[in-house]
Protein backbone atom coordinates (compact mmCIF):
# COMPACT_ATOMS: atom_id res chain seq x y z
CA UNK A 1 0.00 0.00 0.00
CA UNK A 2 1.50 3.37 -0.96
CA UNK A 3 2.20 5.97 1.69
CA UNK A 4 -0.31 8.82 1.97
CA UNK A 5 0.77 12.12 0.50
CA UNK A 6 0.58 15.51 2.23
CA UNK A 7 -2.89 16.38 0.97
CA UNK A 8 -4.31 13.08 2.19
CA UNK A 9 -2.81 13.60 5.65
CA UNK A 10 -4.10 17.17 5.84
CA UNK A 11 -7.64 16.30 4.72
CA UNK A 12 -7.82 13.33 7.07
CA UNK A 13 -6.50 15.29 10.05
CA UNK A 14 -8.87 18.20 9.48
CA UNK A 15 -11.77 15.79 9.14
CA UNK A 16 -10.92 14.13 12.46
CA UNK A 17 -10.60 17.42 14.31
CA UNK A 18 -13.68 19.14 12.92
CA UNK A 19 -15.95 16.09 13.02
CA UNK A 20 -14.93 15.37 16.63
CA UNK A 21 -15.73 18.94 17.68
CA UNK A 22 -19.02 18.98 15.77
CA UNK A 23 -20.21 15.64 17.17
CA UNK A 24 -19.21 16.58 20.74
CA UNK A 25 -21.00 19.92 20.50
CA UNK A 26 -24.12 18.46 18.88
CA UNK A 27 -24.44 15.45 21.18
CA UNK A 28 -23.58 17.39 24.37
CA UNK A 29 -22.30 14.16 25.91
CA UNK A 30 -20.20 14.17 29.05
CA UNK A 31 -19.76 10.44 29.65
CA UNK A 32 -16.49 8.73 28.91
CA UNK A 33 -18.16 6.10 26.77
CA UNK A 34 -19.89 8.72 24.60
CA UNK A 35 -16.65 10.63 24.06
CA UNK A 36 -14.84 7.40 23.15
CA UNK A 37 -17.50 6.44 20.61
CA UNK A 38 -17.39 9.93 19.06
CA UNK A 39 -13.58 9.89 18.89
CA UNK A 40 -13.56 6.47 17.21
CA UNK A 41 -16.22 7.54 14.72
CA UNK A 42 -14.22 10.67 13.89
CA UNK A 43 -11.05 8.62 13.38
CA UNK A 44 -12.89 6.24 11.06
CA UNK A 45 -14.32 9.18 9.11
CA UNK A 46 -10.88 10.80 8.86
CA UNK A 47 -9.37 7.56 7.58
CA UNK A 48 -12.12 7.25 5.00
CA UNK A 49 -11.54 10.79 3.78
CA UNK A 50 -7.76 10.34 3.64
CA UNK A 51 -8.06 7.13 1.61
CA UNK A 52 -10.60 8.49 -0.87
CA UNK A 53 -8.77 11.72 -1.71
CA UNK A 54 -7.80 11.33 -5.37
CA UNK A 55 -4.10 11.03 -6.03
CA UNK A 56 -2.61 13.67 -8.33
CA UNK A 57 -1.94 12.51 -11.89
CA UNK A 58 1.27 13.24 -13.65
CA UNK A 59 1.04 15.41 -16.76
CA UNK A 60 2.01 12.56 -19.07
CA UNK A 61 -0.61 10.20 -17.60
CA UNK A 62 -3.31 12.85 -17.89
CA UNK A 63 -2.34 13.52 -21.50
CA UNK A 64 -2.43 9.85 -22.39
CA UNK A 65 -5.89 9.35 -20.93
CA UNK A 66 -7.18 12.43 -22.77
CA UNK A 67 -5.73 11.07 -26.02
CA UNK A 68 -7.45 7.74 -25.48
CA UNK A 69 -10.81 9.36 -24.84
CA UNK A 70 -10.72 11.66 -27.85
CA UNK A 71 -9.29 9.19 -30.36
CA UNK A 72 -11.86 7.93 -32.87
CA UNK A 73 -12.67 4.25 -32.93
CA UNK A 74 -11.03 2.54 -35.86
CA UNK A 75 -12.92 -0.22 -37.57
CA UNK A 76 -11.30 -2.66 -39.94
CA UNK A 77 -12.22 -1.98 -43.53
CA UNK A 78 -11.46 -3.92 -46.66
CA UNK A 79 -9.23 -2.22 -49.15
CA UNK A 80 -10.51 -1.46 -52.63
CA UNK A 81 -8.16 -3.97 -54.23
CA UNK A 82 -9.29 -6.86 -52.03
CA UNK A 83 -12.97 -6.03 -52.59
CA UNK A 84 -12.49 -5.99 -56.38
CA UNK A 85 -10.58 -9.28 -56.26
CA UNK A 86 -13.34 -10.89 -54.19
CA UNK A 87 -16.01 -9.73 -56.65
CA UNK A 88 -14.08 -10.98 -59.67
CA UNK A 89 -13.52 -14.36 -58.01
CA UNK A 90 -17.30 -14.88 -57.69
CA UNK A 91 -18.15 -13.84 -61.26
CA UNK A 92 -18.09 -16.50 -63.94
CA UNK A 93 -15.46 -16.09 -66.62
CA UNK A 94 -16.80 -14.53 -69.85
CA UNK A 95 -15.77 -16.27 -73.04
Amino acid sequence: MPRPNTAQLAYGSCTVIFSTLAMLLLSQTSSGLGITVIALAALALGLLVAVTVPLPRSASAAGRSADRQSAPVRRPTASVGSAAAAESAHEPAKS
